[in-house]
């Protein structure tokens, strides 16, 4: 008889980079797998080593395509037919998390549909970081290890030594995450109004607070098409803000977001490396920081596997 299963980590093909970082920082190897493809865009993950009686991690971010869940899925899917003794999915990026309710009529709820999907599949865990709306957690029936990219961002904004460091939410959404980072920070918080004509478009932008003279940092989830973000910027530096920069946990840059990002009035833009692409696209621009994630995430992982405590973790800010 084992004490303790066996823990085992393994990548689908988005994360790779991702999963080797974490399971260097827990002195391991990955796992051997193989992805088969069929000539009309049909695949087949296999493991390609025994994983019975494993606990097994599978990393990866859902971000589009949707092959990227269905890879997912399908290697929870095996590992579960493979006799694993349990799987986790370490999912730095939650994929479809902005589908979080219904906000008109007749659409879909997606954040739960892609919960209910990991459950079917007999996922028995879910490591994710910092969801796009709080109450996906509620979503789901299995437990959920919620990480924090303010204990990578709050480290690096300390180092920046700011003199009049202000901390802005770029929407009324994002209030109570950029308060947390303002409290850590023992510094003036700000908040963005924004209205939109149509999504992925803001009409106008207007800032509630003290701007005038301060070294801003708009704190977000994610950037996609960093419009509202450019826009933000803008206003604070009319608005007399000595400098403006960003921290935001998942880098998604689609379409011309590097390129805004280039022109605009941002001095720099700090992301995690929770989207691998976002490494590439952060080397064609002068003003993309990549900090990782993945220590923080082996830490959860080894917490988890040795039953110790997650929130000592979420404590530490250094």
């Amino acid at each position: 008889m084992h004490d303790q299963h066996r823990m085992e980590i393994f990548a689908c093909k988005n994360s790779e980079p991702l999963a080797l970082k974490i399971a260097e920082h827990l002195g391991m190897k990955l796992g051997e797998s193989s992805l088969l493809k069929f000539s009309d865009g049909e695949f087949q993950p296999a493991y390609d080593e025994s994983v019975r009686g494993a606990t097994v991690y599978i990393v990866q971010s859902t971000n589009p395509p949707v092959e990227n869940l269905f890879e997912l899925l399908l290697m929870i899917d095996a590992a579960k037919r493979a006799s694993a003794h349990k799987v986790i999915a370490v999912m730095p990026y939650f994929g479809w998390a902005r589908q979080d309710r219904k906000d008109r009529p007749r659409v879909p709820i997606g954040a739960k549909l892609v919960a209910n999907l990991l459950t079917a599949a007999g996922c028995d865990r879910v490591m994710t970081c910092d969801l796009h709306a709080d109450q996906i957690q509620g979503f789901f029936d299995i437990p959920l290890d919620h990480v924090f990219g303010a204990n990578v961002f709050i480290p690096y904004v300390k180092r920046l030594r700011l003199p009049n460091l202000s901390i802005a939410a770029p929407d009324m959404g994002g209030a109570k995450r950029a308060n947390k980072y303002a409290k850590e920070l023992a510094c003036p918080m700000i908040i963005c109004h924004k209205s939109r004509a149509k999504a992925n478009v803001v009409e106008s932008i207007t800032a509630i607070g003290e701007v005038q003279g301060r070294d801003i940092v708009i704190i977000d989830d994610m950037i996609d098409t960093a419009g509202t973000l450019c826009k933000a910027a803008e206003v604070l530096i009319q608005m007399g803000a000595n400098s403006v920069r960003a921290c935001a946990t998942h880098g998604i840059l689609s379409g011309e977001a590097v390129n805004r990002i280039e022109a605009s009035a941002l001095k720099e833009v700090i992301v995690s490396d929770t989207i691998p692409s976002v490494i590439e696209k952060a080397q064609a621009s002068s003003k993309i920081t990549v900090v990782s994630i993945t220590k923080l995430f082996a830490e959860v992982v080894d917490s988890v596997y040795n039953y110790g405590s997650i929130g000592e973790i979420f404590k530490k800010f250094d």
